[in-house]
């Protein structure tokens, strides 16, 4: 049935709400601006709101490169979210309290379940979920690697070896693997002595590393380096070098929520659905 055609066997009643809830979740109104709208009481918009019906996705199955992120709205509560990012389409998604290597497990399997098979996956960086598609290639999502640079040596180092290994770091997406991996390797023999050297505690004797934070940072890029440049060792596959389809995904869905503070818990999801669901996001 086309969506006209829909939308004429529908009684105004149900043509009202569709309109109402669009409005309520796209067009970021909120219930006092629908009631002075269609000049009717809080109560009755509240009522067609909930009475909304959210259609679950219709995603055919299908052989592609995913995107896999989770989200958190606060403490305890968050998404996690599968996308096909050239098609911007969540086949799967579900609430989470925490995100552990389980969540992605499940999501995986419920997708090949319905027919879906993974070409490639872009994650952000997890070892552990890592592991769950050692069989397809992997590829690190850019921006969480520079983000836990950051993290380690915050955006404006004050020594010099942190200095040159940020702005090594700032040069992916726009450089080669093997051009990466010789300025690392480089960096690192250039630093080793700076890297190895300790402070001793004079009472106890116990000794750590000095430069910690540096030595974490490099330790990151190390470790990840074998899934930074998936998306080049396979450019038929057209991987994306990060999750920002999802980042996009995640930020107009907190936008969205966040207008409507207070609403019930069952409200909240079925907005959730809606906006997940969509190709828009």
């Amino acid at each position: 049935m086309s969506c006209r055609h829909q939308w004429q066997t529908q009684s105004q009643p149900q043509r009202l709400r569709l309109v109402l809830w669009r409005e309520y979740v796209w067009q970021r109104q909120t219930v006092g601006q629908l009631a002075k709208r269609y000049r009717r009481g809080l109560t009755w918009i509240r009522k067609s709101l909930a009475e909304a019906t959210v259609k679950p996705a219709v995603v055919a199955p299908q052989t592609a490169v995913f995107v896999a992120d989770a989200s958190f709205f606060g403490r305890g509560d968050g998404v996690c979210v599968f996308r096909l990012p050239h098609q911007q389409l969540n086949p799967y998604w579900r609430q989470i309290a925490t995100e552990t290597i389980a969540v992605y497990r499940h999501g995986r399997e419920v997708l090949e379940s319905q027919g879906f098979r993974f070409l490639a996956v872009v994650l952000d960086g997890r070892q552990g979920v890592r592991a769950l598609f050692a069989d397809i290639p992997v590829q690190m999502c850019h921006y969480h690697q520079k983000a836990i640079v950051k993290r380690y040596l915050t955006s404006r180092p004050k020594l010099p070896a942190g200095q040159s290994l940020r702005q090594l770091t700032q040069t992916l997406g726009r450089t080669t693997e093997t051009a990466f991996t010789l300025e690392l390797e480089s960096w690192s023999v250039e630093n080793d002595c700076f890297l190895k050297e300790k402070t001793i505690n004079p009472e106890t004797h116990r000794w750590w590393y000095t430069h910690r934070q540096l030595r974490a940072a490099y330790r990151s890029l190390k470790t990840n380096l074998p899934y930074l440049f998936t998306y080049q060792r396979y450019p038929k596959l057209n991987i994306p070098n990060t999750t920002n389809s999802l980042e996009g995904c995640f930020s107009n869905l907190k936008d969205l929520i966040g207008i409507h503070r207070g609403i019930s818990q069952r409200m909240r999801l079925q907005m959730i659905t809606e906006i997940l669901n969509s190709s828009d996001p």
